[in-house]
C-alpha cells in the first residue's frame, strides 16, 4: 500500500474525524466568546491565539487531504465547502468573515451516515421532496387565490393586514399557523364584516388541517419506505455474508478431503 493510500485511510478513520469535529466545536465556542466584551477583556489574547491554532489545524487538515487525494479532493462537496471557509479565513483583513468558520459545524451531519435512525429520517425527507413540491405548488395556488380575495374583501377596512397582496399572504400565513389568528385578526375583522368567518374557517380547514397534514403523511410514508428498503438491504447483506461463509466452509472441507485422499494414496 502506497503512502497516499495509507494517509487517505488514516484520514478516514473515526478517531481523526472525531478529533476534527472536536476542534470545530471548540472553534465555534471561541467564536462565541469573541462576541462577549467581558470574555475578550479577561482573556482576549488567549482566545485569539486559540482561534489561530484552530485555523492552523484546519489548514493542516486541508493540506493532508490534498496530499492524500490529489485532484479528487475537489470532487467532494464537503471538501469544497471546507476549502472555501478556510480560504476566506486566510484572506488578509477578512476577520469580519471569521464567523463563517463556525459553519464547519455542519460537518457533524456526517454522523447521519453512522446513525441508522437519523439516516432513515434524511432518506425519508429526501425521497418525499418530489411529492412535497406538488403539495407546495397546491399551497401556493390556494394562498394566491385567498390573498386576492382577502385583499378585495378586507383591504379597505384593514390595510395593515390585507391592504396589499403581500400583506394578505402574510396575514393568511399567520392564520394558517394558528398564531393569534382568532383574537388577533379574525374577530376584529368579524366586528366589521360579520360574515367573514365563512372565508376564514374554510381557509383554515383546507390549509392547516388538510394540506399540512398531507405533507406530514408524505414524509411519514417516505420514511417507512426508506426503512423497508434498509431492512431489505440489511437482510440481503446478511444472506450474502452467510452464503460466503458456507462457500468458504465447503471449499475448506473439499480441500481437507483432497488432502486426505492424497495422504491415503501415499
Amino acid at each position: 500500500m502506497s503512502f497516499r493510500h495509507r494517509l487517505a485511510a488514516w484520514l478516514d478513520t473515526s478517531r481523526f474525524r472525531y478529533t476534527i469535529m472536536a476542534v470545530i466545536l471548540f472553534n465555534a465556542m471561541l467564536l462565541g466568546l469573541e462576541t462577549s466584551d467581558r470574555a475578550m477583556a479577561l482573556a482576549g489574547g488567549a482566545i485569539v491565539a486559540l482561534d489561530m491554532l484552530c485555523l492552523g489545524v484546519f489548514v493542516v487538515e486541508i493540506l493532508l487531504k490534498l496530499l492524500a487525494t490529489g485532484g479528487r479532493f475537489f470532487r467532494s462537496g464537503w471538501n469544497l465547502f471546507d476549502f472555501a471557509i478556510v480560504g476566506i479565513s486566510l484572506v488578509p483583513g477578512a476577520q469580519v468573515f471569521s464567523v463563517l468558520r463556525a459553519l464547519r459545524v455542519l460537518r457533524l451531519l456526517r454522523i447521519i451516515s453512522v446513525a441508522p435512525r437519523l439516516r432513515r429520517v434524511i432518506e425519508g425527507l429526501v425521497s418525499a421532496l418530489p411529492g412535497m413540491g406538488s403539495v407546495f405548488l397546491l399551497m401556493g395556488i390556494i394562498f394566491y387565490i385567498a390573498s386576492v380575495m382577502a385583499t378585495k374583501l378586507f383591504g379597505t377596512s384593514f390595510p395593515d393586514w390585507f391592504g396589499t397582496l403581500g400583506r394578505s399572504a402574510y396575514s393568511l400565513f399567520q392564520i394558517m399557523t394558528l398564531e393569534s389568528w382568532s383574537m388577533g385578526i379574525v374577530r376584529p375583522v368579524m366586528d366589521v364584516y360579520p360574515w367573514s368567518w365563512a372565508f376564514f374557517v374554510p381557509f383554515i380547514v383546507v390549509t392547516t388541517f388538510a394540506v399540512v397534514n398531507l405533507l406530514v403523511g408524505l414524509i411519514v410514508n417516505s420514511m417507512q419506505n426508506a426503512h423497508s428498503i434498509e431492512e431489505v438491504i440489511r437482510t440481503d447483506a446478511y444472506r450474502d455474508e452467510v452464503l460466503a461463509r458456507l462457500t468458504a466452509i465447503e471449499a475448506r472441507l473439499q480441500e481437507q478431503t483432497l488432502n486426505g485422499k492424497s495422504f491415503m494414496g501415499q
